[in-house]
């Protein structure tokens, strides 16, 4: 069994979760804590569940995303897993942060690169790796086949989708990624964007005014 534990971080409001099993095993998508306040939240909530921290993973590199990567690197000691295609957005990083008026320091240690076809492990559990482009070069989402959940990134939001006008962004790429990749799951397979409340599936294929199935 995998609980999906939920965080609300930084100015932007980006969804970082916490996913862990039974024995306290977890892993850490997209940590987006900028403020101390946050990382300590993060922290705490990891040690008053007695949770292990064993994988960080980015769905992608934009900066409201990858704020607390380092932290978790530095507090856990855990090396970033990402696809290839983000290396050069999560090395802009910085450089966003100033244009935002968010500066932070960027993660500065080993890679992992991970690609579609592949899983990671949370112990016994699986999360399936689906390459999900249009919004960021290398966009990945993780899913969970036996317990029917995805976590998107900023793929798929409840009644949107992300935006496709930063750098590598494209609709029509995004929208072939929505419909090949996620609008084929399982109608109640639940969604957990990068910002945002969860949805299904299934109300997206019904609802989503962005991308329709014909």
């Amino acid at each position: 069994m995998l609980t999906v534990q939920p965080f609300t971080f930084n100015p932007v409001r980006e969804n970082t979760y916490i996913l862990y099993n039974e024995k306290g095993d977890c892993c850490i998508i997209d940590p987006g804590c900028y403020f101390a306040a946050e990382e300590q939240e993060l922290k705490d909530f990891i040690e008053q569940n007695k949770l292990k921290p064993v994988l960080l993973l980015n769905t992608h590199c934009h900066l409201d995303h990858i704020f607390g990567n380092r932290f978790v690197h530095k507090t856990y000691n855990l090396l970033l897993h990402l696809h290839s295609l983000e290396k050069a957005v999560l090395d802009y990083g910085p450089a966003a942060g100033q244009l935002w008026q968010l500066p932070f320091d960027n993660y500065d240690a080993e890679l992992v690169y991970i690609d579609e076809g592949q899983t990671v492990r949370i112990g016994d559990e699986e999360l399936h790796i689906l390459f999900t482009p249009g919004h960021s070069p290398g966009s990945i989402s993780f899913y969970s086949k036996e317990h029917k959940f995805v976590i998107s990134g900023d793929v798929l939001f409840q009644g949107g989708v992300g935006r496709t006008d930063l750098p590598g962004g494209d609709f029509a790429v995004l929208e072939e990624s929505i419909k090949t990749k996620l609008y084929t799951l399982s109608a109640d397979t639940i969604v957990y964007p990068g910002h945002g409340d969860s949805t299904t599936i299934g109300d997206e294929i019904k609802d989503n005014p962005f991308v329709k199935m014909q």
